[in-house]
């Protein structure tokens, strides 16, 4: 099934904060963060067992507990089993996330991606989530960033097992869809690559935001796009780097990541537009991109989230053309400072679509010469006879060009 068909809404809540990310958050904050969530319309709720070794699940199920289960989506991952013995936090094998959760709880979690620990895993989550089902799986950190030089053997693990497994629940109709949920792009290029599973979407974390997008850009999103899939994009401040965080994927933000910040922040304050609002509209400009699920720890943030959402860049029919669309500026802003990136991607093109109907429909606001507004204007009938575009007039012997059809805005 299409995720666009399962998803209520493009703003969703990512769970990964209510397990103690980074900091021990009060039991109550952590509820009325979600009540925030649902308070302001967001129905999309992510969660995995490996946020606080269950804690995020157990939160969110007792939050969401009483409201109508036919108005939300909920979506959690497979590949780690949470026991009731305890152990030594710092003892876990995370990767990169080695620390993140150090404040959960000090339950046992066991990674597994066998067919077995797939339905266990699910199993566990229907419980602490306090559900009869969930409507996504994603198979969670199948990737470098997690297992190192391991990650391909995990994956074979996966593809004999929890692929297999899920293909079952999907089929029977326990699920709605699953899929990858990961940090780096390599993964997903894999799975698209074999011919027995059938994915229906992927979560990609991190890989699709304005700090860090140029692979996702050029090598998965315009498979994703074509097979007709989509994607979930989770991390769209970068750990909270974008927004003035401190981290970046899990760790100090450098000064390379800091410096780039400022950069991309000196665009938005320019133009009146703050951060979180860029960090979420970004994403979702791709059409293979089904929802952004910002994680928060406080409602505050919330409220800030879905208001920033709300806020539309590219003017619609009829709109002052005195500020040019800010997706475009961003795009620009893109080029200059990732040369790896397609020239002629998505953006592209919409840039170009967008400029077409500018010239197409009536001016609103012409602008000054050399001003940004300018740059939209439709061509002269002397600029088009400059780039060759058209010969009415001169073709004739005239002196002074005259107006055709082909060139709007014409002198006469």
């Amino acid at each position: 099934m299409d995720l666009k068909d399962i998803l209520p809404g493009k703003l969703g809540f990512g769970g990964a904060p209510l397990g103690n990310m980074f900091r021990d958050i009060p039991e109550a904050e952590a509820l009325a963060t979600v009540a925030a969530a649902w308070d302001n319309g967001i129905r999309y709720y992510d969660n995995a067992p490996l946020y606080g070794a269950g804690l995020a699940e157990l939160r969110m199920g007792e939050a969401l507990q009483g409201k109508p289960r036919g108005e939300y989506v909920i979506s959690t991952k497979v590949g780690r089993i949470i026991l009731d013995e305890l152990e030594d936090v710092s003892s876990r094998q995370q990767g990169e996330k080695a620390g993140v959760f150090a404040h959960g709880r000090q339950n046992r979690v066991v990674n597994d991606y066998s067919y077995d620990a797939t339905l266990r895993s699910i199993d566990g989550s229907l419980e602490r989530l306090r559900t009869d089902h969930i409507e996504i799986a994603f198979v969670h950190d199948l990737a470098r960033d997690f297992w190192g030089d391991e990650w391909v053997a995990r994956f074979e693990e996966a593809r004999t097992g929890a692929f297999r497994a899920l293909d079952r629940l999907r089929d029977e109709g326990v699920i709605k869809a699953w899929g990858l949920g990961v940090n780096l792009c390599e993964p997903i290029e894999t799975l698209l690559d074999l011919q027995e599973p059938r994915p229906d979407c992927f979560l990609l974390a991190g890989r699709y935001t304005l700090l860090d997008h140029s692979r996702a850009l050029q090598r998965v999103m315009p498979t994703v796009a074509e097979r007709g899939l989509s994607i979930v994009v989770g991390g769209p401040y970068s750990s909270g780097a974008l927004v003035g965080g401190p981290n970046f994927e899990y760790a100090p933000a450098t000064p390379a990541i800091l410096d780039k910040v400022a950069r991309i922040e000196a665009i938005a304050t320019r133009h009146g537009v703050s951060m979180k609002a860029a960090g979420l509209q970004f994403p979702l400009a791709h059409p293979a991109v089904a929802a952004v699920i910002p994680g928060a720890s406080r409602p505050g943030r919330i409220l800030e989230d879905t208001r920033r959402w709300r806020r539309t860049f590219l003017p619609t029919s009829g709109a002052s053309c005195a500020r040019p669309a800010l997706s475009i500026r961003w795009h620009r802003y893109r080029m200059r400072t990732d040369g790896r990136s397609a020239r002629r991607s998505f953006l592209d093109r919409a840039v170009d679509g967008e400029r077409r109907r500018r010239r197409e429909r009536p001016m609103v606001c012409r602008g000054r010469k050399g001003s940004p507004s300018a740059r939209f204007l439709p061509p002269t009938h002397r600029q088009r006879q400059a780039r060759g575009k058209c010969r009415e007039g001169s073709r004739f012997g005239m002196a002074e060009p005259i107006s055709c059809r082909r060139c709007p805005g014409s002198t006469r």
